[in-house]
């Protein structure tokens, strides 16, 4: 196996190369932190990806990918004089150890909650000291949830961070009735909806010269989501993970439905409601027969 140290060396070079003013590729020189964050987030959910589909090469090339990111986010740090590439090695570094006492300090945990609990203690700690640092208030216990987070994982984690100072559903059962109740409310703001737009108030369909109903809608199917993302952490589903699978359920059989009406001589465009949902029963009956037992 190759040296690290050395290939290291080697694709941090490239990385100060590319940035050089006069020698450097004109695209990377123009580059900010703000530019390339959509590309670091782009590559992470790459490197999910070449993981799900168990590819061993995407996901070594991708690897590579979102390594780039993080030598390109140095670089340009390294150009204000803020920090290098070494300085971000050496703290998530400092951190792990920190983290890990009972691996690197040899401290005694009894059980794994005494263990997340110390872990969750050093984290606390480090929002503290950050805030302190910034000149801020100590953080609340939603503080420095990430606002670039997916909505999805951002919702679950705003969850975790609310339950662990109590504020929780005791159970499942009762996040499961707080669904139907926002369901409730989300059918009460599409009636609404709907009764501005026959009284005339607002026109049909739904355009922006309708902004206080649709206003109303969307915070209801906000609601809706953000409480289904909960159920699933009191289930502990990952919503991120559940939905990405549906997705790929929903595609499989979607592509299933077009083949078939494509060897009968169907018109995709054509097919009244009806047609469509008899195509979509026999895809479905036809998937769950082929699908293993976990992808249904």
């Amino acid at each position: 196996m190759a040296d690290s140290s050395d290939a290291m060396v080697r694709l941090l070079e490239v990385m100060a190369l590319l940035r050089d003013p006069e020698k450097g590729c004109p695209w990377d020189v123009e580059q900010t932190f703000a530019t390339i964050a959509p590309y670091t987030i782009e590559e992470a959910y790459e490197v999910a990806d070449a993981i799900e589909r168990n590819d061993r090469i995407d996901l070594r090339d991708e690897l590579g990918d979102l390594l780039f990111q993080v030598v390109f986010h140095a670089r340009m740090a390294e150009e204000k004089g803020w920090f290098d590439f070494d300085a971000v090695a050496t703290a998530i570094r400092e951190k792990l150890v920190r983290r890990h006492p009972h691996v690197f300090a040899r401290a005694s945990f009894a059980t794994a909650e005494q263990r997340s609990a110390s872990w969750e203690e050093h984290k606390a700690n480090e929002r503290a000291a950050a805030a302190q640092r910034r000149g801020n208030e100590v953080p609340g216990a939603l503080g420095d949830v990430p606002r670039a987070l997916p909505a999805l994982l951002r919702a679950a984690k705003l969850g975790r961070r609310a339950s662990r100072v109590g504020f929780d559903w005791p159970d499942a059962s009762g996040i499961r009735a707080k669904v139907n109740e926002e369901l409730a409310e989300l059918d009460a703001a599409i009636a609404e909806r709907g009764a501005q737009s026959r009284l005339g108030n607002t026109p049909a369909p739904l355009d922006a010269s309708m902004p206080a109903a649709h206003d109303a809608v969307t915070e209801e199917l906000g609601d809706v989501l953000f409480t289904l993302v909960n159920l699933g952490r009191q289930l502990d589903v990952d919503a991120e993970e559940a939905l990405r699978a549906a997705n790929a359920k929903f595609e499989r059989r979607f592509r299933h439905m077009e083949a078939l009406a494509r060897s009968r001589g169907f018109s995709l465009e054509a097919l009244s409601p009806a047609e469509w949902d008899a195509l979509w029963l026999e895809s479905k009956r036809a998937a769950l027969r082929e699908e293993p037992a976990d992808k249904r």
